[in-house]
């Protein structure tokens, strides 16, 4: 049952991002669009709540508990990058707003978004651990909670490779080729992102930050 759970969650919630994109951009209504993307996060309620009553009704503490802990944990700490990452290609392709900023990849700049990044492991790693080790002391001395313990290893394991792949890039960090000029840090993320507004064809000029064009013929 969990771990259908988890499949459910996972396809749920890129149905309510395509769902919440569409209906910000195709459909002009950002407020439906920005319910429908906050109503993401209530999946990994859901499946936090059926985990805990699934254990309170005598289930053995195992690898599905400890799955289902990772899985919250990943969405908390990279959920909302993959959501801003698409919002802003939703608005470039469909609202015209402008290209996304791409990751940095020479240098300094490369090295401080790969450290970016890997905060958000660490963040998974520390919601999955509090979740495991509160499964942990609910269940207690009555059943076996190896797994769970194993579990949390494996999360932090994870974590640190991560965080060795990204310090190579501060170590070693990769040089622009002799032709390319020095690489700037990236604008705000709030430059990149979509824009909501009371008139969503109004957005994409919001976006770039210019007068709309019935502006500029006055």
């Amino acid at each position: 049952m969990i771990v259908t759970l988890i499949v459910i969650c996972e396809v749920g919630f890129w149905v309510l991002l395509a769902a919440g994109l569409a209906a910000r951009y195709l459909l002009r209504m950002p407020r439906l669009g920005i319910a429908l993307l906050l109503a993401e996060p209530l999946l990994e309620v859901v499946l936090l709540v059926v985990t805990a009553i699934d254990l309170r009704n005598g289930a053995e503490p195992n690898w599905r508990h400890g799955l289902a802990a990772l899985y919250i944990g990943y969405t908390v700490g990279h959920g909302h990058r993959t959501v801003k990452w698409l919002d802003g290609h939703a608005a470039h392709r469909l609202a015209g707003g402008p290209p996304p900023v791409k990751p940095p990849r020479y240098g300094t700049a490369r090295a401080r978004h790969e450290g970016r990044v890997w905060l958000g492991s660490l963040v998974g790693g520390a919601v999955a651990t509090v979740l495991l080790l509160g499964a942990t002391g609910y269940v207690g001395d009555a059943g076996d909670t190896s797994s769970l313990k194993m579990w949390m290893y494996g999360a932090w394991r994870a974590v640190g490779i991560h965080g060795l792949i990204a310090l190579t890039y501060v170590i070693w960090p990769k040089k622009a080729p002799a032709d390319r000029p020095p690489q700037e840090e990236p604008p705000l993320e709030k430059e990149t992102s979509a824009v909501s507004a009371r008139d969503p064809q109004h957005v994409p000029d919001l976006l770039v930050g210019r007068p709309r064009k019935d502006e500029e013929q006055v």
